[in-house]
């Protein structure tokens, strides 16, 4: 059986489903092939959304046991039913999982599930089905990494997916990774009753974040009871009936320990998913970091085959994916679709969230520009006082000369909402003055933000 199209998408996670619904939108006749039996990828199914759904649910437990008789609301006797919770997630993957069907059906996508392999040119096939189209777009995103001599069970040794479903809140926990995905679900179950130990083999944990933004994540997860052993390689997980036992190794003296646990998640990061596409046979060759290499408008070295998300460079983001689906669907309908990589956002939904936009103070040493920063913490800010969030500030760093904003990062409980400010920002060039000098609603945390660039060009005004 021999379809034709103008474009196959291969992979429905947000850059392949994003993709193939704008390319339908634009007029194109579109495939989006997926080998799971529900759209969204990793992010909506293991990944993203379900995470998002423990932290909020975690949080909400810490915060009716120790926050809410604060503000003279008696909450009684609480536990946790981790059956229920489990159940809420899986409705909400479940629901939107469907959405995303409803909008293919909405777009007339045609959803094919298997595994799609490109035989050549314009010719994809999934099992016994031959798919003939003018343009392939790969969209296969990434898997977990490992360490040598670790295998994962996902029941004892999990990565981010199994450490999603766990049947029972483990005694002991043991996060290798201090990252992103690592501290995230390492606070769901420490939030649940875990004692929670972080090893990460850098000095510092999410080592590309800001300095200080970094140290001060730090200081407020080990407040909260998380521990930490940064420098530190770890050599083994050896299984006991029982327990795990890690061995440990300092980067720096060399010294060696044992540390047991109930639980392992391992967290190092994530590789590109380029297997079994046919890759080699078409002359197309991946990165050392098994990346697709492509051209600025997201073509392969074989025209007519496209390469977007977490398969190629750039920082493996669910939202940097999707700007990239809607680009390469715009460059295929004739139109001028780009992607501004210095205003790409990343958020550690932790408690406090950080978020960033744009350069560091590290960064913009390195590359020898002159900046001004300005700063300014949310236990000044009137809306954070009022709901005991007061955690955090916001720093924005601004060239010397000119006073446009090159960088925003915010430590707070709703940096994932505010950093948009300063993307808009960034994106427009605008000043550090300008974002001063517009009018923000008070009481919000928004005004923070003002203060900060207030703080950059001149003074602030409540500090």
């Amino acid at each position: 059986m021999t379809d034709h199209f103008d474009l196959v998408v291969i992979g429905g996670g947000p850059g392949g489903y994003v993709c193939a619904i704008k390319a339908a939108q634009l007029g194109l006749k579109v495939a989006c092939v997926e080998k799971a039996t529900t759209l969204g990828g990793t992010c909506l199914n293991v990944g993203c959304i379900p995470s998002k759904s423990l932290l909020h649910a975690s949080k909400e437990y810490v915060n009716a046991q120790h926050h809410l008789p604060e503000w003279g609301i008696q909450t009684g006797d609480l536990k946790v039913n981790l059956k229920k919770m489990l159940a809420k997630k899986d409705q909400v993957i479940h629901d939107l999982t469907q959405g995303i069907a409803m909008l293919f059906k909405k777009n007339k996508v045609t959803h094919v599930t298997g595994i799609g392999v490109i035989k050549g040119p314009g010719v994809v096939c999934v099992g016994t089905q031959e798919l003939r189209t003018k343009n392939i777009v790969i969209a296969t995103g990434s898997h977990n990494r490992t360490l040598p001599g670790i295998t994962i069970d996902e029941e004892r040794i999990v990565s981010s997916t199994g450490a999603l479903s766990l049947s029972k809140v483990p005694k002991r926990m043991v996060v290798i990774g201090g990252g992103y995905i690592g501290l995230e679900l390492g606070s769901v179950w420490q939030r649940l009753g875990s004692q929670v130990t972080v090893i990460e083999f850098s000095e510092s944990i999410v080592p590309l974040i800001d300095k200080e933004v970094g140290r001060e994540l730090l200081k407020n997860l080990q407040k909260q009871g998380m521990e930490f052993r940064l420098g530190t390689k770890v050599l083994e997980v050896t299984k006991g009936d029982t327990k795990l036992s890690l061995g440990l190794e300092d980067v720096k003296t060399g010294a060696r320990d044992v540390l047991n646990t109930d639980v392992v998640l391992v967290s190092v990061g994530r590789q590109a998913h380029t297997a079994g596409l046919g890759l080699e046979q078409l002359g197309i060759n991946t990165a050392k970091d098994g990346t697709i290499p492509v051209d600025h408008h997201f073509q392969t070295t074989v025209s007519g085959i496209y390469a977007i998300g977490d398969v190629i460079r750039g920082p493996m983001l669910a939202h940097k994916a999707e700007e990239e689906g809607v680009a390469v669907a715009e460059i295929l309908a004739g139109q001028q679709g780009h992607v501004n990589y210095e205003t790409i956002p990343s958020v550690i939904y932790t408690s406090p969230e950080v978020a960033s936009v744009g350069k560091t103070e590290e960064q913009l040493k390195t590359d020898g520009i002159a900046y001004t920063v300005g700063k300014f913490p949310f236990l000044a800010n009137s809306r954070a006082k009022a709901t005991d969030h007061t955690v955090g500030f916001v720093k924005i760093l601004a060239h010397k000369e000119t006073d446009r904003v090159l960088g925003m990062h915010i430590v707070s409980e709703d940096a994932g909402t505010l950093i948009a400010e300063g993307v808009l920002a960034m994106e427009y060039k605008a000043s550090s003055e300008d974002l001063a000098r517009t009018c923000h609603a008070h009481p919000t945390t928004s005004e923070a933000i003002k203060e900060a660039a207030l703080a950059a060009f001149s003074k602030p005004l409540h500090t």
